[in-house]
């Protein structure tokens, strides 16, 4: 979305946002040979902007820190199982976290990471003070934490029940002491545990990571002396879909994720795909004071004037579905369908009634206007959909249109769509995936202080859904999916945001095999020899 597509967090924040693990299908064309070192090449379709991996929730952020940075523990993509990380064993009793790192951990300077440089690490993001987007979403606020060195364990103590904390904790990475003291130079370095390190990064153009030898402390134990794992990894720029899914057919990327049409071209070469199911359609509303956006009655007008089913195929080419939840990243936590009852029904009259009723009439020359002040809206959404994200953008304008609305659409990259949503920016509505799998991840932004002095970038305000919240957060994990999922719908029928397409994220790749559980796993790459 910073919040994913689909990814974690999709702007996408896949919000993102990126925006826990979530599943991930592959299909390989046949057995090859996995060589030992090579280079990577991976196109991403926007800069990262500053690379401080807690201070940026985006998608292209949380793909390049998986490279460099370790969470505590990690999520099995399949089962949802919590597994190994930089801690070796965990235990939540009531609202207490212990964790125990693994032996032999060291940061990318060769210094051993001790518990009390982890439980400074994560009081960096508890400080409110820092205003790192990860305060919320990834660590509940109010957490304090302290370090034994002696016996390796990092306690959490929470200030009050959550739900999900070890699937946050399985995002959040953590910095190594060099990064602590010099917070500046993580903008462009890293200081991490991670299977990489940086070691050339280029702005706007490409960022080079290099393997560490002796990582042992990977997801699951795994280690970068695993035969066929890339020597080199490049992460390239690349915004034009087109030209990205050229590279790849051409052997210029290892892999790249696709959503538009060029994606047949690829499947018809018989590439690796890995598929990745989640969100790629979800409208947000401005509910900032001044906005039309902040009006109910226009909020809901604009969502029954869409054809949502129409808007979906043209997204999605035609390969995806409705949306069900809003945490929709799979294992999802919570399933069900807080969506389809919930979502106000397209129904042309009914919008322009709405219109009227809220002082938005009709004139000569059929715009609507409100005191002399004209119904427009400015769209935004992001450039990783390619054709198809252009089309849908574009036939949205047109429905709007057809109710006497005026909607300028506006293709951004990750990078600028963040900072135009969390700056408080000049926007309406906007198309923002926030992939995640535990609907306790999605609080931050929607509900509390609005950007930029929270994450609630669309300055939601909702007591009902604040309400729902606090009995779903008093509740152990999925015993308290019905009051998620009612709170989900509650916002959804006041037209807050709009979930409307599903669909599976495709990563392909040439010469190489990889996992996509929400993000690339660095430690699942192998280099082939074809």
């Amino acid at each position: 979305m910073k919040p994913t597509t689909a990814g974690r967090y999709g702007l996408s924040l896949c919000l993102a946002v990126a925006l826990a693990g979530c599943g991930s299908a592959s299909t390989s064309t046949g057995k090859a040979e996995v060589v030992d070192g090579g280079t990577f090449t991976l196109g991403l379709s926007s800069d990262p902007g500053n690379l401080d991996p807690q201070m940026g929730l985006g998608t292209t952020l949380f793909t390049v820190t998986q490279f460099a940075y370790d969470p505590l523990v990690s999520v099995d993509g399949k089962t949802g199982e919590v597994r190994s990380a930089l801690a070796e064993k965990w235990q939540v009793d009531g609202n207490t976290v212990t964790l125990t790192l693994a032996d032999g951990v060291t940061c990318s300077d060769g210094t051993a990471l001790t518990a009390s440089a982890v439980a400074d690490s994560l009081d960096f993001v508890a400080d409110p003070a820092n205003k790192s987007p990860f305060l919320g979403p990834m660590l509940p606020a109010g957490a304090k934490s302290k370090g034994d060195n002696a016996t390796h364990v990092v306690t959490i103590t929470l200030a009050e029940p959550a739900p999900f904390v070890l699937n946050g904790l399985a995002d959040l990475p953590i910095v190594c002491p060099s990064g602590m003291s010099s917070r500046a130079s993580l903008r462009t370095a890293t200081a991490g545990t991670g299977p990489y390190q940086l070691t050339e990064a280029i702005s706007g153009d490409h960022y080079t990571y290099t393997r560490r030898d002796g990582y042992t402390w990977g997801p699951g134990g795994a280690k970068t002396a695993t035969k066929g794992m890339p020597k080199t990894v490049v992460v390239k720029v690349i915004e034009n879909e087109a030209t990205a899914a050229n590279l790849v057919l051409s052997g210029g990327l290892s892999a790249a994720q696709i959503a538009g049409p060029d994606a047949q071209r690829l499947e018809a070469a018989k590439l690796f795909v890995a598929e990745t199911p989640g969100l790629v359609g979800e409208q947000w509303y401005n509910h900032a004071a001044g906005r039309p956006t902040a009006d109910a009655e226009v909020r809901r007008a604009l969502t029954q004037a869409l054809d949502l089913g129409q808007l979906q195929k043209v997204l999605t080419s035609g390969r995806g579905t409705a949306a069900t939840t809003l945490a929709a990243t799979e294992p999802i936590a919570c399933p069900g369908d807080s969506v389809s009852g919930a979502v106000p029904p397209h129904d042309v009259q009914a919008a322009g009634a709405l219109l009227d009723e809220a002082g938005w009439v009709k004139g000569g020359d059929g715009r609507r206007a409100k005191a002399g002040r004209p119904l427009t809206l400015t769209l935004l959404y992001e450039n990783n959909g390619g054709s198809s994200g252009d089309a849908a953008a574009e036939l949205a304008a047109a429905q709007w249109k057809a109710i006497g609305v005026e909607a300028t659409v506006k293709s951004q990259n990750e990078t600028t769509l963040t900072g135009t949503l969390f700056s408080a920016g000049d926007w309406d509505v906007a198309w923002v995936t926030l992939n995640v799998s535990t609907p306790d991840k999605l609080v931050p932004f929607l509900s509390g202080p609005a950007a930029p002095q929270g994450n609630n970038f669309a300055a939601i305000s909702d007591p009902q859904y604040d309400q729902a919240v606090r009995s779903a957060m008093g509740k152990k994990g999925v015993a308290g999916c019905r009051d998620w999922l009612a709170a989900e719908s509650g916002l959804i029928a006041k037209a807050d945001l709009v979930p409307f397409a599903n669909k599976s994220v495709r990563t392909f790749g040439k010469a190489a095999e990889f996992q996509t559980p929400g993000q690339l796993v660095p430690t699942s790459i192998r280099m082939l020899a074809r």
